[in-house]
């Protein structure tokens, strides 16, 4: 029996409605919500990122403006920039677009934004507050993960969950969200030994590493819920995510695409955090 298949999209449409009534009601407290996306350098990749995500704001009524600087801005200088927008009240969400130049200390300018206005999540005092259940602003693709978990009636309380990949953005803050949500959690990395008899035992396996097709159905217990955040353009053209996807899916319960499983949801939270970033500012 195959899997039932969670599409990102069906709820990310969904948000996005909702999105555009708080928008409304936001504007009728005098509050216009206001994302300002800081991109350095010609990247192709984070110049496309950048424009989806105005488009996006654009189609739920949210402002947005695109500061471009050069690849050679000096570390104060996009220091001073940041700080602009902090002491800016009309924007409610900064975005500083990874990857930075070398040059640039990402650590240093990440602590620098305004932790209420810090849309991606990625502000030490957000992780804190994420590590100890407070309020906070998370980061976007684990807050969609777990929407769309919750979406499609996928039970997370005392579930065995296991993440592999444990970067900052996606691996710890997902662990921390289900720990959150009263699962257990593993996280499995490059140095875990014993991976395929760990990745068995989960009830919910989430694969967030970055190489394609990794996960195959040796390593996915049967009945398992399977989210593959993995986004691998191959030279054919075809993209596919860290799991096998024809492989998995015949043991699987349920199991994301790749594409339209976890993507759309990304941007759709990003919305959604200048949303609740433009609601602190009440």
């Amino acid at each position: 029996m195959s899997a039932s298949i969670m599409y990102g999209k069906v709820l990310a449409d969904k948000i996005r409605e909702e999105i555009k009534t708080d928008v409304q009601e936001l504007v009728q407290h005098q509050i216009k919500p206001k994302l300002s996306v800081l991109i350095i350098g010609d990247n192709p990749a984070s110049k496309t990122y950048v424009r989806m995500k105005q488009k996006a704001c654009e189609k739920v009524g949210i402002e947005s403006d695109v500061i471009k600087l050069q690849s050679d801005v000096s570390e104060d200088e996009l220091l001073k920039q940041i700080e602009l927008l902090n002491n800016d009240r009309s924007v409610h969400g900064i975005l500083v677009q990874l990857p930075l130049p070398e040059h640039v200390n990402e650590k240093r300018v990440l602590e620098y934004i305004d932790p209420n206005k810090d849309v991606d999540g990625f502000h030490p005092i957000n992780v804190g507050r994420l590590s100890i259940d407070q309020d906070a602003l998370v980061p976007c693709t684990p807050l969609g993960i777990v929407a769309l978990l919750d979406y499609y009636n996928v039970s997370i309380e005392g579930k065995h969950a296991v993440v592999i990949g444990r970067s900052n953005i996606v691996g710890k803050p997902v662990g921390q969200l289900l720990l959150n949500r009263q699962a257990t959690v593993t996280y499995c990395h490059s140095k875990t030994q014993n991976l395929k008899e760990i990745t068995k035992t989960a009830d919910i396996l989430i694969v967030a590493v970055g190489r394609a097709e990794l996960i195959n159905e040796e390593y996915v217990k049967e009945g398992a819920v399977v989210v593959d955040v993995g986004n691998t353009f191959l030279e054919t053209g075809k993209v596919v995510g860290d799991v096998a996807f024809d492989q998995v899916k015949d043991i699987a319960s349920q199991i994301t695409p790749v594409p339209k499983g976890v993507g759309p949801m990304t941007i759709t939270m990003l919305l959604n955090n200048t949303i609740k970033a433009a609601k602190y500012s009440m």
